[in-house]
């Protein structure tokens, strides 16, 4: 009998997996601000959305209650709400243009407004700015219909919702470096408020860290395949960078660096970030600039140099995206907010706003970063320079296989060097700082020095 349980034990003890002890450790701070995240904020925030009927570019701009233009002006006025909380830090304001006439989706000259609310670091010296967008336009089947219904709840409402909440929150709670948050007009006409906000950027050289678009971030429903999953998001980047140099093309080469763009690494820091800070959410990488063949608001970012990314629903719903609102067949179309997963929606707020933070409060990635090769060894000799901005109290190198996605293992040091017996042939490394805070930047590959 004894010999027969002992076997069972023994067999049993091969058969089950092994799992790894993974500890999670979160800002208490960061921590109690994402907590403050409402799934019933972000539904009001789409309802008054939804009801302004039509958020066309092209729909009236006069209308104190319908339209595009009734629509811009209350998101200015729930900005200037919370400006009233920031302590003198955020502002807001509409930044309008006139877009001209065109032969593709702009039949007329006509006004345009990108709603911006910016909250000023508390750290002078720190000149970086994080950006976060959503799109304010809607749009029915006809792209050129500016009267129907186009209600919009999860393209885009979902995303300016998130904005939203983030102001509200963020207004309250000082960070070193700026965070602008904007309500994008005229994406569904071709990424006009995006491309107009982008090329100001550039020439008012704003430091850009990092960009996130959020576009359709409220559907857990697919249409035709009838799959229901609001545990996973999927951000979008880019490999080789659009703005690439000759220079940068042949160094990228020489070092199989196609999977490591900033953009690369900024999504892998959300992953991570979501992996800390909100549960029951599992941060998918694709490995494209944007949906097969189509695009977004991040994209005039990528073409100006800056590192920019989407976030996006796992699942789209084509019976609720770019659909006349009717019933037809049996199925109810249009983009309407009862098909809206509010908990989903809540948990990439908290996702967009832990990222923000983390971002925002922790230092800037290590200058100069470069492996060295003066000689050949089946060591790797890293180094780097301090952050531009903000203080480190050490630094992560870290490693992984070069077919893993993830970064694998991580090692600290409070050097600006560090030498790891591992072959360079067989692995990548990247290089973050460490805050004195705990907070972490993004990670920085390396290029190549003596």
């Amino acid at each position: 009998m004894f010999r027969k349980i002992s076997l069972s034990v023994l067999l049993f003890s091969i058969i089950m997996p092994t799992f790894s002890q993974t500890v999670i450790k979160r800002n208490g701070g960061i921590n109690r601000l994402v907590a403050g995240v409402s799934s019933d904020s972000l539904r009001s925030y789409i309802q008054t959305l939804v009801s302004f009927g039509t958020r066309h570019t092209l729909s009236s701009q006069t209308d104190h209650d319908h339209g595009i233009g009734a629509a811009r002006n209350w998101v200015l006025s729930k900005f200037q709400e919370d400006a009233l909380h920031s302590s003198g830090r955020m502002t807001a304001k509409m930044d309008t243009w006139i877009e001209p006439a065109d032969k593709h989706r702009v039949n007329r000259p006509v006004l345009m407004g990108n709603v911006m609310a910016t909250i000023q670091g508390t750290d002078p010296a720190d000149g970086r700015i994080f950006v976060v967008s959503g799109h304010l336009d809607s749009r029915c089947t006809n792209i050129m219909d500016s009267t129907d219904a186009s209600p919009g709840a999860n393209d885009d409402g979902s995303g300016v919702a998130a904005v939203l909440e983030m102001a509200r929150l963020l207004s309250r709670f000082p960070l070193k470096s700026t965070v602008v948050l904007v309500a994008v007009t005229g994406e569904e006409q071709g990424l006009l408020g995006s491309t107009h906000l982008a090329e100001e950027a550039k020439e008012n050289h704003w430091d850009i860290s990092a960009m996130i678009n959020n576009d359709m971030i409220g559907n857990s429903v697919s249409s035709g395949t009838d799959k229901h999953d609001n545990t996973q998001v999927r951000i979008f980047s880019e490999g080789i960078p659009y703005v690439e140099t000759e220079q940068e093309e042949r160094l990228r080469k020489a070092l199989a660096g196609e999977n490591d763009s900033r953009s690369r690494e900024l999504a892998r820091y959300i992953k991570t970030i979501g992996n800390t800070y909100v549960d029951n959410l599992k941060v998918v990488l694709i490995y494209r600039r944007d949906r097969f063949l189509r695009g977004g608001d991040h994209i005039p970012f990528q073409e100006r140099g800056y590192t920019a990314i989407r976030l996006t629903d796992f699942y789209e719903n084509y019976d609720h995206q770019h659909q006349d609102v009717r019933i037809e067949n049996g199925i109810r179309y249009g983009d309407l907010p009862q098909f809206v997963d509010y908990e989903y929606l809540r948990k990439n707020t908290c996702l967009n706003l832990a990222t923000i933070a983390c971002l925002a409060d922790a230092p800037s990635a290590p200058e100069n970063a470069r492996i060295d090769i003066s000689h050949l060894s089946n060591e790797t000799h890293l180094y780097w320079q301090l952050p531009k901005y903000g203080k480190a109290k050490g630094y992560y190198v870290l490693m992984r296989e070069t077919d893993v996605p993830m970064w694998q293992k991580k090692f600290y040091t409070d050097s600006t060097e560090i030498t790891l017996p591992y072959s360079r042939d067989n692995f990548f490394f990247a290089i973050q700082s460490v805050g004195e805070n705990g907070l972490l930047s993004v990670p920085v590959f390396p290029g190549i020095g003596r």
